[in-house]
């Protein structure tokens, strides 16, 4: 069987229930249910039970959006959680997302745990930047990047309820930023990058992960400082886990790589998958 890393909730969010192609999740007071395609199995409650417990249910008009129904009067669509002593803002969005993505915590802990305070940290595909703001906190340099405007200025949002300053923000495209740092000659002691299967570059170019991902992956190594880590998730079903490890094998040392699945159980007991996790030491 291969390796499962477990990622865990915490007091503002947890993984209630899942199945039958759908999750039920708290975010503070906030319950959603929303798609979720590796619930395959069947859940602990019926969906009745869930709709009558949630606030919001995502409706999905095509592959990639859709709209939120509210199930409770009054509840909110903006709101606030917390991971200790950072703060996040949750929102409801067209493309069934809220601005973050739970089973990272294990992640934002690694690099907690791992990246000196002197030190210097590239998030790339940063997102609203809870990665970038749990280094930033650890006082290491701090460098977000984002080919989406929106999305930046919502990393800011939250590097700003999070009492914190100096995340410095780049709008590009990830594989030019890391070629562009490598000609620069800067390195890292942490990078992490968590691509989405496929986007949009900051000038509207369409790509796919399987076409970048083993430049981005070697890129990013030849930036590692020496001791430095990199952290990759991938969700791409093109991307398997034994791809991951040809790929780690190329461009690390075995006994310095940890390549698994990354899951997070539900609080019924039942154990939902989140795509695939790397992570190296130089």
């Amino acid at each position: 069987m291969n390796q499962r890393i477990f990622t865990q909730g915490w007091d503002d969010y947890q993984l209630l229930d899942a199945g039958n192609g759908q999750k039920l999740e708290r975010w503070g007071q906030v319950l959603t249910i929303r798609p979720e395609v590796n619930a395959y199995f069947k859940p602990d409650q019926t969906l009745q039970q869930w709709r009558e417990r949630a606030d919001w249910a995502f409706v999905e008009t095509s592959n990639q959006a859709g709209t939120w129904q509210a199930l409770k009067h009054h509840a909110p669509s903006q709101w606030q959680i917390s991971y200790g002593s950072l703060k996040f803002q949750l929102e409801l969005t067209r493309f069934k997302h809220l601005g973050l993505f739970p089973e990272q915590r294990t992640n934002w802990d690694f690099i907690a745990e791992h990246l000196p305070a002197d030190g210097r940290f590239l998030n790339l595909f940063a997102y609203t930047g809870a990665a970038s703001c749990v280094a930033r906190q650890t006082g290491a340099e701090t460098l977000h990047v984002d080919s989406v405007k929106q999305l930046i200025s919502w990393a800011n949002g939250n590097m700003q309820l999070s009492s914190l300053s100096d995340i410095k923000w780049v709008r590009e495209d990830a594989l030019k930023f890391v070629e562009r740092e490598l000609k620069r000659g800067k390195t890292y002691d942490g990078i992490i990058m968590d691509p989405p299967a496929w986007g949009l570059g900051a000038k509207g170019e369409k790509w796919k992960l399987e076409h970048k991902l083993e430049a981005l992956l070697a890129g990013a190594q030849d930036l590692l400082a020496p001791n430095g880590f990199l952290i990759l998730n991938t969700y791409s079903p093109s991307i398997s886990l034994a791809d991951m490890r040809g790929l780690a094998n190329r461009y690390f040392k075995a006994k310095d790589v940890v390549v698994a699945e990354l899951w997070m159980q539900t609080s019924t007991g039942k154990d939902l998958y989140y795509g695939n996790l790397l992570r190296a030491v130089k």
